[in-house]
């Protein structure tokens, strides 16, 4: 898999790539915000993944993030310092996949990269559905991957949609936070349950409807069909 390592510190560069390399990694290094979106132009021979430090010398890395995702659909992975769930939603809201917080596990980080590389845009929605699910005000059309509340369309990420989705398919049932991990990530890895919460907290914001995804303690999650 290609990956684009957007980091301005070429010491942590180099020791990082060398790590990926001894794990099948084809590393390209920008050092940048304007080398990784030069890096990123249409013509350009696809990247599987863009892991995105957010510390650069030329642009703010959420800044850069956002330009990314409007020319890709490439899964980005954030690199910050910031630990709070809001910085965190707001890499998500910008189009971020998911993130690791410094400083991380070389098994960590690889573990993230392969969880968000599994699926992609092209990939079948969970459960295999060709139709349009509403549920009061809002609107999911499953085979354009467009959400809408009250006839305005909400821009989600490829995984707020996929999460959103699934629980939508079967309203008031209670999904396992493994099993929802299992079907939108595609992993079983414990440690993506700290990203399925995140998630769920960008899709309430996002929706303007915290109490739609509901957290059944100890469980895992379950969508409350709104009245209509």
């Amino acid at each position: 898999m290609r990956l684009l390592l957007v980091e301005d510190d070429n010491h942590v560069a180099a020791a990082l790539s060398a790590v990926l390399a001894r794990h099948g990694f084809d590393v390209t290094h920008a050092r940048s915000g304007e080398e990784a979106l030069q890096a990123l132009v249409p013509e350009s021979d696809g990247f599987g993944v863009v892991l995105l430090d957010l510390g650069l010398p030329d642009q703010d890395g959420y800044e850069v993030c956002g330009k990314i995702r409007k020319r890709t659909s490439t899964p980005v992975i954030m690199v910050t310092a910031r630990s709070d769930v809001r910085s965190r939603i707001h890499g998500l809201n910008l189009g971020a996949d998911d993130y690791v917080v410094k400083p991380y596990d070389t098994g960590e980080l690889l573990a993230r990269i392969h969880a968000v590389s599994r699926r992609t845009t092209h990939e079948d929605t969970p459960g295999g559905a060709d139709t349009t699910l509403v549920l009061g005000s809002v609107h999911i059309e499953l085979p354009t991957r467009q959400v809408s509340v009250d006839g305005s369309v909400v821009q989600l990420t490829r995984k707020e949609f996929d999460l959103l989705a699934l629980l939508a398919q079967r309203p008031g049932v209670v999904f396992r936070r493994e099993q929802i991990i299992s079907e939108v990530w595609r992993t079983s890895w414990e440690g993506t349950g700290r990203t399925l919460e995140v998630h769920v907290a960008s899709l309430r914001a996002k929706l303007r409807m915290p109490a739609l995804i509901e957290t059944v303690r100890g469980v895992g999650y379950r969508l409350v069909a709104p009245s209509s």
